[in-house]
């Protein structure tokens, strides 16, 4: 009896019906982010005004992009929580986060069309106003981060351990990069001197927010700024899932699942780092393009462990499939044929289906490789 496969159409229908089950507040909320995003890049072209150094709709079109980011990968990871009581909690809180969402860029791009700053803006009762409510929104962006993410990458069993730790990696590092946003929002020693400022926080260390700033990102070139290890922290959510994925589709036939999962713990650890560098030097009030020789220094170390690493994980990879290899071949060379039947046991068939695949590993691990003979009845 033969079982017919599902035709193209059928697989086009599974796979749509998967996608319009992912939580559609999520999913309505990249679509917005998206619309606002070229909307602000159109913004970014047509108006010609400034603000902090930087195009005034800069701001609105960061946000955007870095909230689809955000949603969509919020989305995914939802419809990856297996218990039914961890993903109510997951969606309920995923609700709040989408709210926040769109309220703190609505405030952004509000105050944008007035010309005035959003973020550290207590210079009236009604920009101070709009500052709290966006403030209270990153509060509850963090928890649903770490709520969603929580339950996604230690309360769920994914069926692959590189994709599972993937997450158990990017969780605690985006948290720690969110995180960096409650740092911004500390009054300057002379902020804090003044009765009435028209400023509270800031995102430079050493200087002010105006003074240099990349194009469209606006990290400051000239002082240290929160906002580098902010963003390479936050999106860390969205890279090693995407770093493990990629290695599980592409690599699935020359990397094992081992191999893979310590891949994806060097370069989570990389990642880690390189938040926590980006970080260190904002508080010296050091900017990003210059760094001092201590920061190469570090830099050095940790990029020549990256190198080694690399070089011992590729090498215990090659050693296993070398064994493996082995393994199998002997278990060919001593196989008989079974009185019943006169057909080879079940592991000389097996090899036997695959021999290309082991004649490549074998002249891999041998440079002269010998011929295996098969007995044959």
């Amino acid at each position: 009896m033969t079982t017919a496969s599902p035709g193209p159409c059928r697989t086009r229908q599974a796979s749509s019906a998967a996608a319009t089950s992912w939580f559609r507040p999520l999913v309505w909320l990249t679509a917005v982010m998206i619309v606002w995003a070229i909307v602000s890049a159109i913004g970014v072209v047509v108006d010609h005004r400034a603000l902090g150094g930087e195009p005034i709709w800069a701001k609105p079109l960061k946000f955007s992009v870095s909230l689809a980011a955000y949603s969509i990968t919020l989305a995914w990871m939802l419809e990856h929580i297996d218990k039914p009581r961890l993903r109510r909690i997951a969606r309920f809180a995923a609700t709040g986060g989408s709210a926040a969402a769109l309220t703190e860029i609505t405030i952004i791009s509000v105050q944008v069309i007035r010309g005035i700053p959003s973020h550290f803006n207590v210079s009236t009762a009604l920009n101070s106003a709009l500052y709290s409510v966006m403030g209270a929104g990153a509060v509850v962006l963090f928890m649903t981060t770490a709520v969603v993410g929580c339950a996604l990458a230690y309360f769920t069993t994914l069926p692959d351990r590189s994709i599972q730790w993937s997450l158990r990696w990017a969780v605690p590092i985006a948290l720690a990069g969110l995180s960096v946003g409650f740092v911004m929002i500390i009054p300057t020693a002379q902020q804090a001197t003044l009765s009435a400022p028209r400023t509270l926080g800031t995102h430079s260390i050493g200087g002010d927010d105006t003074s240099g700033g990349l194009f469209l990102l606006g990290w400051n070139t000239m002082h240290g700024d929160l906002r580098i290890a902010h963003f390479v922290g936050m999106h860390a959510l969205q890279a090693l899932p995407l770093i493990a994925l990629a290695l599980a589709v592409s690599g699935r036939h020359r990397l094992g699942e081992r191999t893979r999962l310590e891949i994806v713990s060097l370069i989570s650890t990389a990642w880690a780092a390189l938040t926590a560098i980006t970080l260190w030097q904002a508080l010296r009030g050091q900017s990003v393009v210059n760094p001092d020789a201590l920061t190469w220094a570090v830099v050095a170390a940790l990029a020549g462990y990256g190198v080694v690493a690399i070089i011992v994980i590729l090498a215990r990879s090659r050693h296993r499939r070398c064994s493996t290899s082995a393994r199998e071949r002997r278990s060919v060379t001593t196989a008989e044929p079974t009185p019943e039947s006169g057909r080879y046991s079940a592991a000389a068939q097996k090899i036997t289906a695959s021999g290309s695949d082991h004649t490549a590993v074998h002249r891999s691990c041998n440079s002269s490789p010998t011929t295996v003979k098969l007995p044959i009845e």
